[in-house]
């Protein structure tokens, strides 16, 4: 099972004085990956899978699996709150990265459908609906029916031409070596790259705790 690291309360005061003395912010340090990590955000990343301008000073990876309940939780709350206040206003470039752990069994199709999607232009509906209905097909297996409900017929053939086409695996795995270079080993993991650092927070952390780090961050000289 993934284990959720949720910090609130206490954690806020902690940020807000100690975050940007450190590589790694204390207040994050029981959720966060110890391995390093690189310096600065990877220079191939596929627009089709990010959100945001890529200028953005801050560079968030998101490693998410689609049967993940935590990184369910992470994307209902946290992640579509930084979407409008961070990634809308040009603050943060927002890339997902597919980590189909091999527990879950339709994890990796939901991903293929996933990038199939991002391929033409609808990642965030498909990322929405396969995450809101994820005890749905979990239980069914029906990744497929499950992104039907919001794309059209057209949109539709194109996907499954792009699933049955084989080529997205590659690109998952990709994905999955990235994450085992930062050290992944469980999801949802977020590495956040801000001017020359990389910090890396593995579970679902508050989006009042991550907007007054990212605040802190964008004011750092």
């Amino acid at each position: 099972m993934n284990r959720r690291a949720i910090l609130t309360g206490a954690t806020v005061l902690i940020l807000l004085g100690l975050a940007i003395s450190s590589s790694l912010p204390p207040a994050l340090v029981s959720a966060a990956t110890p391995a390093p990590a690189p310096q600065a955000p990877p220079s191939d990343i596929d627009p089709h899978e990010a959100f945001g301008s890529k200028s953005a000073p801050i560079t968030m990876e998101v490693f998410s699996d689609f049967q993940c309940p935590a990184c369910k939780t992470l994307f209902t709350t946290t992640n579509r709150q930084l979407m409008d206040n961070y990634v809308s206003t040009g603050k943060v470039y927002l890339v997902h990265r597919d980590f189909p752990l091999p527990m879950h069994a339709h994890s990796k199709v939901a991903a293929q459908y996933s990038r199939a999607a991002a391929q033409i232009g609808k990642l965030e509906p498909v990322q929405d609906v396969l995450f809101q209905n994820q005890e749905k097909w979990e239980q069914s297996g029906d990744v497929d029916g499950t992104v039907a409900g919001v794309l059209t017929a057209a949109e539709m053939t194109k996907v499954r031409a792009l699933v049955k086409g084989g080529t997205l695996d590659a690109a998952i795995a990709k994905d999955q070596a990235l994450g085992q270079g930062y050290k992944v080993n469980q999801t949802p993991t977020t590495i956040i790259h801000s001017k020359g650092q990389t910090f890396p927070i593995v579970g679902v952390v508050s989006y009042d705790v991550l907007h007054q780090f990212i605040d802190q961050l964008l004011g750092q000289k």
